[in-house]
């Protein structure tokens, strides 16, 4: 039984997957495609890779704050190899990266497993509460064009009809977490509790407000690594910040959705920006053209990572 849950852990995040790079080739022609990655300006594309790379930089220092309360004291280089091997790792297993990232402070640092898994789980909370403040940030930037939306696709009787049943529901769920006793209820309570004092924790580090600012600095580099690379193309030069924040949150749950965002991270695109009007074609041949050379870097400099940390190590290991 756990090793069928195991092969479908891995498996159907592939299955879908592919089935997604399937359906997405299906709507635009390979030479098409590749006709859009020629004629995309690269000096906007080497942009967003840049700052891409920012953030994976800032990622690797801010962890150093996390394991500074622990007695430790990583190397940068470690923490930053670690990152990008993290990464490529998720493409093959979801979530292996976070385990091998552990696993390797483990066997350079020195830091047990457990405890540095727990700060990357602690991460995670933070990079969560990030996302949702962008949803949440988006709801009310764009309320209006949100509310507009939905008023031309639902009648009035029929959107309050739907909140109200909507918010019946939240609150008989909240009540039934709070009160229940099931595995279910339990797992969620646990989750939300884990999530709230992740987030305190933050609060009571040496060096609390490094780590938020690099959080921030973080998201904010992804946001703009998404929003400039819209500069590559002609068609999606004058999006508004509405199809921006959608697209780029729309895109980020993709990721979670297969290994790294395989075949579902540009067809996210495709839903985001046709909420928008925009054509089909150029929105999937943006979230190719983001996914595949972020994907490239990631894959170039983790298995260059994976190889020259035993290398980089070698001084320490043979003392």
């Amino acid at each position: 039984m756990a090793q069928a849950k195991s092969i479908l852990k891995v498996g159907l995040p592939l299955l879908l997957g592919v089935g997604l790079v399937w359906y997405s080739l299906s709507k635009i022609s390979i030479e098409k495609l590749v006709q859009y990655f020629k004629d995309a300006d690269y000096t906007w594309i080497i942009l967003g890779v840049s700052l891409g790379m920012l953030s994976h930089i800032s990622r690797a220092y801010r962890w150093l704050f996390m394991v500074e309360p622990l007695g430790f004291k990583p190397k940068f280089g470690n923490s930053l190899m670690a990152v990008y091997a993290a990464y490529l790792i998720n493409f093959t297993i979801p979530r292996a990266g976070e385990v091998a990232r552990a696993t390797i402070l483990k066997n350079y640092e020195e830091l047990p497993f457990d405890k540095g898994f727990g700060t990357i789980v602690a991460e995670r909370v933070a990079d969560t509460i990030m996302l949702l403040t962008i949803v949440v940030l988006a709801f009310f930037l764009e309320s209006e064009f949100i509310f507009d939306f939905f008023l031309q696709k639902f009648n009035i009787t029929s959107l309050i009809l739907g909140g109200s049943v909507l918010f019946l529901g939240v609150l008989v769920l909240f009540l039934f977490i709070r009160k229940g006793k099931s595995k279910f209820a339990i797992k969620v309570k646990g989750f939300v509790i884990g999530l709230l004092e992740g987030a305190l924790s933050i609060f009571k580090m040496k060096k609390k407000w490094a780590f938020i600012g690099h959080t921030l600095f973080i998201w904010v580099m992804y946001v703009l690594m998404f929003y400039v690379t819209t500069f590559a193309l002609p068609e999606l030069q004058h999006i508004g910040l509405a199809a921006i924040l959608i697209g780029f949150i729309l895109s980020s749950f993709s990721i979670a959705a297969t290994n790294g965002g395989v075949g579902s991270f540009p067809e996210a695109v495709v839903l985001a920006f046709s909420l928008f009007g925009i054509a089909d074609d150029p929105s999937r041949a943006f979230g190719w053209i983001v996914w595949s050379t972020q994907t490239l870097v990631i894959i170039v400099i983790g298995g260059l990572s994976l190889l020259y940390l035993p290398i980089y190590n070698r001084k320490k290991t043979t003392l």
